[in-house]
């Protein structure tokens, strides 16, 4: 970046500095570790020579403990996309109005924790249900290592609660489908021919009002060798919303195969997959006792609650941990 022709050429700059930003993202924090192990250690001596700075310390190794805790689970992150930004998709699945609901919850899960993390949330194409909840929703969740936090959290969710959309107080069980792909930049190049694409058109809701449910802005793309769809609607031009079909298109053959790389090819990918029993990645229960529990990583907590308003690091980083082990017993 320093030689004097650097910004002369767009293409190499933008690949360079997409390269450039996930290894700041761990070496600014290996440096801010670094110091405070130094200043940990300069306290210690003192407090040899003066006990009464002993509970400083104590509170400096406190936070010693949490720099250390982030940078090992961000260090864990090494995948080629593990550092950009994040699509996530939430579908209702069987347990009708239930399902729409539980889906809007996953919604609101979502968006708290990345508020938490600094990270900024879009909403696209959000189609809801006419009584309660939504049907489908993709969020853009933009922030460092959004992905590669994220991607353990593939899979079928399931919810049992008494629901309040049963006029007998019965306890209901429904599922929504979550999928998260990443934001592919000029680092990663996925090829799609155009000659495998099929292009749908429809109306839309939406920004963009009348506009909108008048002309054929929506785009959907088929890509006929696997199935594998992207779909946009949010925007009021055709032309954009085709690029943003495109650009989840790639995302999600880059998801998959990635996938297929590490030998963990998930069932949600399947478009035939059916959002039910049988398929779920992590129940929520609400009646007759709390708990929220992760099947494939088999992590669980009774404070589903907290789960539900965004506190899902239990499960973030049990994942990580889980992927770090296969890859360090692949190396073995």
């Amino acid at each position: 970046m320093s030689e004097p022709n650097f910004w002369d050429n767009p293409d190499r700059r933008n690949k360079v500095i997409a390269q450039l930003k996930p290894l700041n993202a761990l070496l600014k924090p290996y440096q801010e570790l670094s110091t405070a192990v130094d200043d940990a250690q300069a306290m210690a001596e003192l407090c040899a020579e003066d006990e009464s700075l002993e509970p400083e310390l104590e509170r400096d190794l406190g936070k010693l403990s949490h720099q250390l805790d982030s940078f090992e689970l961000k260090a864990m992150l090494s995948g080629p996309a593990d550092a950009n930004n994040a699509f996530i998709r939430i579908q209702a699945g069987t347990g009708g109005t239930d399902a729409c609901d539980f889906a809007e919850m996953l919604m609101r899960m979502y968006m708290r924790w990345a508020a938490k993390q600094g990270f900024t949330v879009e909403e696209h194409d959000l189609q809801k249900n006419p009584e309660a909840g939504i049907q489908s929703v993709t969020l853009h969740v933009i922030g460092e290592y959004a992905y590669g936090y994220l991607q353990g959290e593939v899979g079928v969710h399931r919810l049992v609660r008494i629901s309040p959309f049963n006029a007998q107080g019965l306890r209901q069980t429904s599922f929504a489908a979550v999928e998260v792909t990443p934001e592919l930049d000029d680092s990663i190049d996925i090829e799609v021919k155009p000659d495998d694409l099929e292009k749908q058109t429809f109306t839309s809701g939406g920004p963009g009002g009348q506009h909108q449910n008048k002309t054929q802005s929506g785009v959907r793309l088929i890509h006929l060798p696997t199935g594998v769809r992207g779909e946009s609607r949010t925007e009021r031009s055709q032309h954009k919303n085709y690029d943003n079909a495109l650009k989840l298109l790639k995302a999600r053959l880059y998801a998959i195969e990635d996938a297929k790389r590490r030998s963990v090819v998930e069932r949600a990918y399947d478009e035939k997959g059916e959002v039910s029993w049988g398929n779920q990645r992590r129940n929520y229960v609400l009646q007759p006792y709390t708990m929220a529990k992760d099947v494939k990583l088999e992590v669980e907590t009774p404070q589903v609650q907290q789960v539900l308003d965004g506190e899902i690091d239990i499960f973030i980083q049990a994942n990580l941990r889980q992927k770090a082990e296969r890859e360090h017993k692949k190396k073995e």
